[in-house]
């Protein structure tokens, strides 16, 4: 089983953030890859469609408000990854917050380098729009 983790810092306040990546269906607001995502199944499945076209299906497996986490998996995917299970959670750090969101996987037709540095890819992705959008709108 393969895993990745990645924790990320922000001056901004844990509700703030939530505010921006809590929702299942939120995606496109933040991370640059995800050029539209809807949701289906009664609000528990959402179909990512990447900026190239690629759709992912993922589906909402925890969600807690209150302690701003979730977790989804990946239904269907042209990834090379099965078995994929990720959590989101956001908490407070002193002043601002931190994101935490971390991976396990199996790698599928690559090797686990390789599926490590593309999921990781994605984390970095989004989490560095995630600050650069926060930075524009404090300078708004």
């Amino acid at each position: 089983m393969a895993k990745v983790a990645m924790i990320e810092e922000f001056s901004a306040s844990a509700e703030r953030i939530w505010n921006v990546i809590g929702g299942f269906n939120s995606l496109p607001a933040w991370h640059p890859a995800v050029e539209h995502s809807e949701l289906e199944a009664d609000g528990k499945i959402r179909k990512v469609t990447l900026g190239d076209g690629t759709t992912i299906f993922e589906k909402l497996e925890h969600h807690s408000e209150e302690f701003r986490e979730c977790s989804y998996s990946i239904v269907e995917s042209p990834l090379p990854v099965v078995d994929y299970l990720a959590p989101l959670k956001v908490s407070e750090l002193g002043e601002g917050s931190q994101v935490e969101w971390s991976g396990r996987f199996e790698p599928s037709g690559v090797p686990e380098s390789e599926a490590v540095q593309l999921v990781e890819g994605i984390y970095r992705a989004g989490l560095d729009n995630l600050k650069t959008l926060l930075n524009h709108q404090d300078t708004d």
